[in-house]
């Protein structure tokens, strides 16, 4: 979950940034800048804890950098719930992160997750909320429709 003083809106658009402010969102920013990363996923439990919706088809938000600086409009083309078991290789792929496919991209994901599970236990007042196979995960395809300068 991301720092309190990071900015949830730009333009009158979400803003969000991937993962936490630090090395993995620059790298998983910059895959989006690059037009590697196509897709991203989030535990709905994530949105329940934090009091929002997630983006629908068509959407545009605001990608933000480990600085908290706007960098892209980004469209939402797809919206899909999963459950972690249900992931396939082709959304894996579209991570951009080099996941060779679903079994890669759930273990790597059920780490980052595991590694803010006390604040969503915290969250749900649920001390005994775990990751299993049928954890329901937002699924989100996007584009980005606009670079942002400095200016923002």
């Amino acid at each position: 979950m991301p720092e309190p003083a990071e900015p949830t809106t730009h333009r009158g658009m979400p803003a969000w940034g991937f993962a936490f402010p630090g090395p993995l969102r620059d790298e998983l920013t910059a895959l989006a800048l690059d037009g590697t990363k196509t897709a991203t996923s989030s535990l709905a439990v994530d949105f329940v804890v934090d009091g929002a919706m997630p983006a629908r088809a068509g959407d545009r938000e605001v990608l933000l950098d480990s600085a908290g600086q706007p960098v892209a409009i980004v469209e939402i083309t797809d919206i899909r719930l999963s459950t972690i078991a249900l992931v396939d290789d082709d959304f894996a792929r579209a991570e951009g992160e080099g996941f060779a496919d679903a079994a890669d991209w759930r273990s790597a994901h059920e780490r980052f997750w595991n590694g803010y599970i006390h604040v969503l236990r915290t969250g749900l007042r649920d001390p005994n909320f775990e990751l299993t196979d049928s954890t329901v995960v937002v699924c989100e395809w996007f584009r980005v429709v606009e670079r942002l300068g400095a200016e923002g």
